[in-house]
């Protein structure tokens, strides 16, 4: 199968894969301890002595690469999220801002924990995060797909995009940029990203599909995908969906592309 069509899969039946998953022996187990713990916690201090609990809380937010930095999250959890200049609010990653205000700590004290929408909030997170390290493990593609569906709507800035590495690898696979722009300069990137990507267009669910249809795409063919890849990919160059999305080539650019990456001339 395609990374398309496994995402496709996988997106129109969101609610019964996430199912799935949460039934999952190692997700269950860690879902049932967050449970029945997390509404003892009172502080900022409890939480983070409670490792397993952090743990699940960080990777529910697509924090797993940080349950290290305890000494940065704690004094994010600190900060809150009311002030501007809050720690959660001056670190460009939408992830961290996201965390603090669902365990914000500052802002409500020891209740923060006891709230239920809190709890079906992170478990339904963590399950979307298992589910999509399962599907990583089978094709990394498809889970950079879930990734940036769930997370792209959200961005309200180009400075989002280059603060978080999956969205930026799907948006330079699907845009066709080297991953060797990244050694550019904060504002040489942010420039070029500016001038190639309107991020109203991520929360328009058409445009959205479709940007994700062409990394999906062009992933599958930098990584020996088929024909059908390549067929699909210059669909989704060849904007004939009448959208007027953004993303979309003129002719003369998709035959140059024809001619020198698929080799057709």
């Amino acid at each position: 199968m395609t990374t398309l069509s496994t995402y496709l899969q996988i997106a129109n039946n969101q609610a019964q894969w996430q199912a799935m998953t949460a039934k999952s022996p190692e997700v269950a187990t860690q879902t049932q301890y967050f449970k029945d713990h997390i509404g003892k916690v009172t502080s900022v201090d409890a939480f983070m002595k409670d490792s397993r609990l952090f743990n699940y809380a960080m990777t529910a937010f697509s924090l797993g690469s940080m349950t290290y930095a305890k000494g940065l999250m704690q004094k994010v959890l600190e900060g809150g999220v009311s002030n501007s200049s809050a720690l959660a609010n001056t670190i460009s990653n939408a992830n961290i801002k996201a965390f603090a205000t669902a365990f914000d700590f500052a802002g409500n004290g020891e209740p923060t924990t006891s709230s239920a929408t809190l709890v079906d909030n992170v478990v339904s997170r963590y399950t979307e995060q298992a589910l999509e390290t399962n599907q990583g493990q089978q094709n990394p593609g498809v889970q950079l797909a879930l990734y940036f569906r769930q997370h792209a709507p959200a961005l309200t800035s180009v400075y989002g995009i280059l603060a978080d590495r999956n969205i930026l690898t799907v948006v330079q696979t699907a845009l066709g940029l080297s991953p060797l722009t990244s050694s550019q300069s904060i504002d040489t990137q942010y420039r070029l990203l500016s001038s190639k990507v309107n991020l109203d267009d991520f929360k328009d669910p058409a445009k959205l599909q479709q940007f994700i249809s062409r990394f999906a795409a062009q992933y599958d063919y930098n990584n020996g995908g088929d024909a059908n890849s390549q067929s699909s990919l210059l669909s989704t160059l060849f904007d004939t969906s009448g959208s007027g999305s953004s993303f979309g080539l003129d002719a003369s650019l998709l035959l140059s592309v024809q001619g020198t990456k698929f080799g057709y001339f």
